[in-house]
């Protein structure tokens, strides 16, 4: 379990909101269902969502107790009555039968256990429940894990890291395929989207990877993160310059998936 800090997360999470905003289009909501926003973060996409639903309503989990605070303050019961924060582990969920969708964006790839989760999700949906899901797949962020990879194993660095693994599972639209189908879930749209991850100036890309690269970070004293930031995006940039506009790029791939608990007797709630 790593420490966020909402702040930060908030000001440098641009393209994740991007994302998920796009994601949230997708929806094609009635706006009486009850929905699961699983990693919900600082919690702006799940009240995004609540907006949706004027008979209806979200709840939005994150195993970060930082981030659930930061929700609750930044988007109170007496402002969002239909807008709910818990904090909880996604893979310990108790919930029965309760969802009408389970929503998902940029933070499933933090789950190793996807076939644990996906058993978990398909228990808290209603029959007829849908799944629509975006998050890192195969292949995510290659070139800056190459750059990050040669440098904590060199001298300097490498006595930080010894028996790490990022804890991030990538997957492939195969392989989560058939973690649904074994889950018992029935796939509609499971693909990898490449997208191209733009930040202004190279501050902001520090910022994402001060936010995001937690895992790596918090190996480190406290003295030498900003000096570690600093060597991975001196040598990101090296490789891959900042554009004639002064933003720079990183190549990303994305995972959407989106999936129905069949309804007893056989009978499906196809989206729209």
């Amino acid at each position: 379990m790593y420490t966020w800090n909402p702040g930060e997360y908030e000001r440098h999470s641009s393209a994740q909101k991007k994302w998920g905003g796009e994601l949230i289009g997708k929806l094609s909501l009635s706006g009486d269902e009850k929905v699961l926003d699983i990693g919900c973060g600082d919690g702006a996409l799940t009240v995004t969502i609540a907006s949706r639903l004027p008979r209806g309503e979200v709840t939005g989990i994150d195993l970060s107790g930082e981030m659930i605070a930061h929700a609750r303050f930044s988007y109170p019961a007496s402002e969002f009555p239909n807008c709910h924060f818990i904090a909880i582990d996604a893979r310990e969920m108790i919930f029965e039968s309760e969802f009408d969708l389970a929503f998902s964006n940029a933070a499933l790839h933090w789950i190793p256990e996807q076939g644990q989760l996906l058993e978990r999700v398909f228990r808290v949906l209603k029959p007829g429940g849908r799944i629509l899901f975006q998050m890192g797949g195969y292949g995510n962020a290659a070139d800056f894990f190459g750059i990050v990879r040669d440098i904590v194993r060199e001298y300097s660095w490498k006595p930080f890291f010894g028996g790490f693994s990022p804890p991030w599972r990538f997957c492939s639209d195969r392989e989560y395929l058939s973690l649904l189908e074994a889950a018992g879930f029935i796939p509609l749209r499971v693909g990898l989207i490449r997208v191209d991850m733009v930040h202004k100036n190279r501050p902001e890309l520090e910022g994402w990877v001060r936010t995001t690269w937690i895992p790596f970070l918090e190996r480190l004293p406290a003295c030498k993160q900003e000096e570690f930031i600093g060597e991975v995006v001196d040598r990101y940039l090296a490789f891959h310059p900042p554009d004639r506009e002064g933003r720079t790029h990183v190549r990303m791939v994305r995972l959407e998936v989106e999936a129905l608990k069949e309804k007893a007797g056989g009978n499906l709630k196809f989206p729209g």
